[in-house]
């Protein structure tokens, strides 16, 4: 996507979508930059958790305002050279709300004048009994475990989209690094539920570049809680779980 038409489509989708009724956060245009850093309204009733975002938030935006305002110095510094303001939208959204947990998923999209945007995800779980952020790793024994618990059929639905998009099977064995499978834990881990109750599916976001070259875009691929997953969550955490 060419410069000019991201800046120019990413500033409609802002004045077009707006911040949901309830929700919080900034939105901040400068000559240097454009920010936007929100986040959902179920974060506004947990007050420790909407201070953590708003931490976050002034971190992000300091750092990024420095980068940009860096970036005009040099292209003035060079006569002919143009300036794009760069821009940095995040967003946090309601992955699952459980009695004892709220579970949020992040996606960013970032431009900083070369080609094309970047895009990347985080996430993490609100513990609302201990009144603690946790990231989602942290409820499982490692890592490892949980890759062993969900490795096969990550990679089998993965492989499923990307031969989707590519209009050909996927060959694990070519040696190409874009048909090898990944670690699920390597990615953004999003705790997810069917029922509101318990944690029943988990999500893995994947970033371009991770799994495919990046006219693929990025992949959401969810599994679920199975017998082999609550073995690998740790034993405190397990009654949060659920088939």
């Amino acid at each position: 996507m060419p410069p000019r038409v991201f800046l120019a489509g990413l500033a409609l989708l802002l004045a077009a979508a707006g911040p949901a009724p309830g929700s919080g956060g900034v939105e901040v245009r400068t000559a240097d930059y454009v920010f936007s850093y929100r986040w959902p309204a179920a974060v506004e009733a947990v007050p420790a958790l909407r201070s953590r975002l708003v931490k976050d938030q002034e971190a992000v935006r300091r750092t990024f305002a420095e980068e940009a305002g860096q970036a005009r110095q040099a292209a003035a510094a060079e006569p002919g050279r143009p300036f794009l303001p760069h821009e940095l939208s995040v967003e946090w959204k309601v992955a699952a709300a459980l009695p004892a947990w709220l579970s949020l998923s992040q996606s960013l999209s970032v431009f900083e004048g070369g080609a094309h945007p970047n895009s990347g995800f985080d996430s993490l779980v609100w513990d609302r009994r201990a009144g603690v952020e946790r990231p989602p790793l942290d409820l499982f024994t490692s890592p490892e475990a949980l890759d062993a618990a969900i490795r096969a059929p990550f990679c089998d639905a993965l492989d499923r989209e990307r031969a989707a998009r590519r209009g050909e099977p996927v060959d694990r064995a070519s040696g190409d690094g874009f048909d090898a499978c990944i670690r699920p834990s390597g990615q953004a881990v999003v705790l997810g539920s069917s029922d509101r109750k318990r944690f029943t599916r988990i999500g893995i976001l994947v970033a371009p570049y991770a799994a495919g070259p990046y006219a693929e875009g990025s992949y959401d691929i969810t599994v679920p809680v199975t017998p082999a997953v609550l073995q690998a969550v740790k034993p405190e955490f397990r009654a949060a779980f659920g088939l």
